[in-house]
């Protein structure tokens, strides 16, 4: 089955594999489900089955011109784990996809899942105001929003280096891992990239937190400058009842391609 259909009827293009207790796996902006390369290969060795797929908007999945709200990415993915018809079911999400999960909870129950797993994760809250004052300045999402209107391309480069922590002395992932990340962002609508800043950098999970009645492991990387540790993982950790929190010393927010091996031990450790 490669499409599922949304609530709404966009087309939600989905990779089901291998057999086992289900994983799925959700992604972060500006990519598509293919990112969990590393850890598919390792989870489906480890004899999981792995379910990925495209959010609305971005890679093969339809590219409506509205609905990029994170009540309606979280229908979308109760509409992948109804239409798989999923139970004991981990979810792993990564960045944005974090906010999934955390509002998939509170909208639908934890009656299908058994784990979660918030890899450098935007939840619970990442813009700075009085009540989060650790938090991303707004100017930083309105700036990103005026860059990907005037020249998206050069954006998606530039963004990637800071992405994976690429820096004048560092090299922590090939030229091959950025071309390839340029690859799948482009594949995005653009209407989607521009106002999933506002849903990622704006949307209040605080709430939402309570809903995590299930066993919850928390990764982040402490040079994290995409998504920075304290409005979001340690809150998160802090905010979740009996929150598991690993932190990765000086690791950037692409963990999954910079240190793929340490992030899928971690998570082959929590979900055994």
């Amino acid at each position: 089955m490669a499409y599922i259909d949304a609530k709404d009827g966009t087309k939600l293009h989905v990779k089901d594999m291998g057999q086992g207790r289900p994983v799925v796996l959700i992604h972060g902006w500006p990519l598509t489900g293919d990112m969990f390369e590393y850890q598919t290969v390792a989870l489906l060795e480890a004899g999981y089955r792995v379910i990925t797929y495209d959010r609305r908007g971005f890679g093969q999945s339809g590219h409506p011109a509205t609905g990029y709200t994170y009540d309606t990415f979280a229908d979308d993915l109760a509409s992948v784990i109804e239409g798989l018809d999923l139970r004991d079911v981990s979810l792993v999400g990564f960045s944005m996809g974090g906010g999934e999960i955390a509002r998939y909870l509170s909208r639908h129950g934890a009656s299908r899942i058994s784990k979660a797993v918030l890899v450098a994760s935007v939840a619970p809250y990442l813009l700075k105001d009085e009540s989060n004052p650790d938090g991303v300045d707004g100017s930083v999402f309105e700036d990103m929003k005026k860059q990907i209107r005037e020249d998206r391309f050069a954006f998606l480069q530039s963004f990637a280096k800071t992405f994976y922590g690429v820096g004048l002395v560092s090299r922590p992932v090939s030229q091959g891992v950025l071309d390839w990340s340029f690859v799948l962002g482009v594949m995005a609508s653009p209407k989607a990239t521009i106002d999933c800043v506002t849903a990622f950098g704006t949307t209040d999970f605080r709430p939402d937190l309570a809903a995590f009645t299930i066993p919850t492991l928390v990764v982040h990387g402490t040079a994290d400058k995409t998504v920075p540790i304290d409005p979001s993982g340690r809150a998160a950790a802090k905010g979740i009842a009996g929150a598991k929190l690993i932190e990765y010393d000086s690791e950037p927010h692409g963990l999954f391609a910079t240190v793929p091996d340490r992030l899928n031990k971690d998570l082959l450790e929590f979900l055994a």
